[in-house]
């Protein structure tokens, strides 16, 4: 199946030109050796309102089915994102955060330290990654089993029935 993404670093400094980009190019690079494509890459400063009309622009207008962001997760003050998803969302998709959480709480305590949201928005899933490159691979790794089902579900494609395998009690 073909995914569609859209990757949204948010980094005030990469905004600027201050710094250079790291966990949107390596997101991008592992996304496209998975065999899916990427319609969007953006870079947008640590702006709540910024944050959510890109994330509702790219959502409303048919082009991606995923929509991942790096950065703006942690604690600091411009930390935003998961408030900017919040703002967006229509229903919320916690099991995803936690997956993400859980995997990488045995290699860093600071995992607990994730806000990251993910939910949906129509028929796109936008999920929160950490803006460190490497944890933004780890986290991507953890859910990525999951993306395929979870578009077919949101399409509501009749192979989304063929992932839910019968269950004996």
């Amino acid at each position: 199946m073909q995914i569609r993404f859209a990757v949204i670093t948010v980094s005030d400094r990469s905004a600027r030109g201050e710094r250079a980009d790291a966990s949107g190019p390596a997101l991008v690079e592992a996304i496209e050796a998975a065999g899916w494509v990427v319609e969007r890459q953006l870079v947008i400063a640590d702006n709540l309102r910024e944050i959510s009309e890109t994330l509702t622009a790219l959502a409303d207008n048919g082009e991606v089915d995923i929509i991942l962001t790096t950065g703006g997760t942690g604690f600091a003050p411009r930390d935003v994102t998961p408030e900017a998803t919040a703002a967006v969302i229509v229903r919320d998709a916690p099991g995803l955060g936690e997956a993400m959480r859980a995997a990488s709480a045995s290699r860093s305590a600071h995992a607990m330290l994730s806000r990251a949201r993910a939910g949906i928005r129509g028929r796109v899933l936008i999920v929160n990654l950490p803006g460190n490159p490497a944890a933004a691979l780890e986290n991507l790794r953890v859910i990525e089993p999951a993306l395929e089902h979870a578009v077919q579900l949101l399409q509501d494609s009749p192979q989304a029935e063929a992932g839910h395998a019968k269950r004996v009690v």
